[in-house]
């Protein structure tokens, strides 16, 4: 596994790194065929933005360069960036002079049962709900125990992914994915201002519904609702769209919007 550390080869950090004490930074998971990152505008806007929120100084000018340099080498594959705070000395409170520590780590394009896009996925029902914080709501912030805590009430092949609520019973996402409705043609996506991680295929979609004239809305989205819809689908940066065919004893269609956008969202994750 290819890993550099602010610019250079290593696989070791000091363990004075905010990063490892506290879950204090970002990070964004980046696709890369030929050499080339896969919706780089969308996740260093995502990046730039979490770095303003959380007050974190970092030159994402020089994370743009380095991970063009650190995408040719992998060539295809997958890019995990991680910026943290960098250094600090016991205690909470981060050093006005902490200077920000940039991690690329390299790992392979992951191997995605092609089922899963062709005939759909079930969805695990989650125990594990999404507290409200809407400070860190939208960000990839580097704090993922309640995903971990998801992620571990399934172990069968049978689930490809979970869903999520949070704990007012809402409807929010998946455990390492965005989610989707359609109903009477349609299309909602849950509101992620109190939880949640805003994901850059989300906001590609939104973005491509608008320019082809598709309704598409963001806003609450309660769990009775998600039973009554005609379409449901997951999407992320990686795999692109996945239709959800059952959760528990309900059952879905793979529906012609669905299809659509993941034809639209297949373009984007293939060059």
């Amino acid at each position: 596994m290819l890993t550099w550390v602010d610019g250079c080869p290593s696989e070791t950090l000091p363990v004075q790194d905010r990063g490892l004490a506290y879950g204090d930074g970002l990070f964004e998971t980046i696709g890369v065929k030929n050499g080339q990152p896969l919706l780089l505008a969308r996740h260093l806007s995502r990046l730039k933005e979490g770095c303003a929120r959380l007050a974190l100084p970092c030159d994402v000018d020089l994370v743009h360069s380095e991970l063009l340099r650190f995408c040719a080498l992998i060539g295809e594959g997958v890019a995990k960036l991680i910026v943290t705070r960098g250094d600090g000395v016991r205690g909470y409170a981060p050093s006005v002079s902490a200077q920000a520590r940039r991690i690329l780590q390299a790992s392979p394009w992951p191997d995605y049962p092609a089922k899963n896009a062709e005939h759909g996925v079930r969805l695990f029902s989650c125990q594990t709900r999404l507290a409200e914080q809407p400070l860190l709501a939208g960000l990839k912030h580097l704090n993922r125990l309640e995903q971990v805590l998801a992620r571990a009430e399934w172990q069968d092949f049978e689930h490809a992914e979970g869903l999520m609520l949070d704990v007012s019973g809402r409807v929010i996402e998946g455990v390492f994915s965005n989610l989707f409705l359609i109903k009477d043609g349609i299309l909602a996506t849950p509101d992620l201002q109190r939880c949640g991680v805003a994901g850059v295929m989300r906001a590609e979609l939104l973005a491509q519904c608008s320019a082809r004239g598709i309704t598409a809305v963001v806003r609450d989205i309660s769990y009775a609702e998600l039973l009554d819809a005609d379409e449901i689908f997951l999407c992320n940066s990686l795999y692109g769209i996945w239709p959800v065919r059952a959760l528990l004893d309900h059952d879905w269609p793979v529906g012609s919007l669905t299809r659509k956008l993941q034809s639209i969202a297949g373009d984007l994750v293939d060059c």
